[in-house]
């Protein structure tokens, strides 16, 4: 009876707890999916004019379509980048004039390797964007080469230091104007991790395993005692 009890309260403790795993990523699942619905929704949304965004809120307004006009100066930082089919390469992050008087920076999208010091000089352009605070670097990202204008990750506030302008990055997606031999790299929501259907199945799936398991040994247990 003693081996009985312990069989059942392992094995019911273990389903509990496995279940409640599941459980809490069917319910992260559910907040991810509303938090890709909102980007998407702002990605698709019709632009904005940044000259009416005083002091635009990475919080509020991450993702926000924007249009903007202005001239880029033709200082500019690169970081280090790569597309699926055509290898490595850099963004190009160029310090831009606005119409309305505005030093901010657009990410105007990815060159090949060989490009990296072709000549950009300043050209007019008009954008449709969308405003972006990405969060690229983790720990194990390496510092910056200032001197190289060499960037492994979109730092906004200290890309902002070093090019002298406003801490608000505009990622084009069209550009009317000279492209300069670079490709836009718009925002999408393909890049955001949703792993969470997997790992509820995950879970799921061991707590039927420990439940099977649990039975076994109760019948195990009962032959020995029959």
């Amino acid at each position: 009876m003693r081996r009985i009890l312990f069989v059942l309260i392992v094995g019911l403790g273990g389903m509990a707890i496995l279940v409640s795993l599941g459980l809490w990523q069917v319910r992260r699942l559910d907040w991810k999916e509303g938090v890709i619905a909102a980007i998407e929704a702002r990605l698709a949304a019709e632009p904005m004019d940044l000259a009416g965004l005083t002091q635009p809120d990475p919080e509020a307004l991450n993702y926000q379509a924007v249009t903007t006009a202005g001239r880029t100066t033709g200082a500019e930082l690169v970081v280090l980048s790569a597309i699926k089919g055509q290898g490595a390469g850099y963004r190009i992050i160029s310090a831009f004039e606005t119409d309305a008087g505005r030093r901010i920076m657009l990410d105007r999208g990815f060159v090949p390797e060989g490009d990296r010091r072709a000549d950009r000089p300043a050209a007019d352009l008009t954008v449709i964007g969308n405003l972006m605070w990405p969060e690229d670097a983790d720990a194990f990202t390496p510092p910056p080469d200032r001197d190289e204008g060499l960037w492994f990750a979109r730092d906004v506030p200290s890309m902002s230091e070093a090019l002298n302008t406003d801490p608000v990055l505009v990622v084009v997606r069209r550009v009317a104007g000279p492209d300069q031999g670079i490709l836009p790299q718009p925002v999408t929501t393909a890049g955001i991790p949703n792993d969470h259907f997997g790992y509820a199945v995950t879970w799921f799936s061991l707590a039927a395993v420990w439940a099977g398991m649990t039975g076994f040994f109760l019948w195990r247990i009962s032959r020995r005692t029959s």
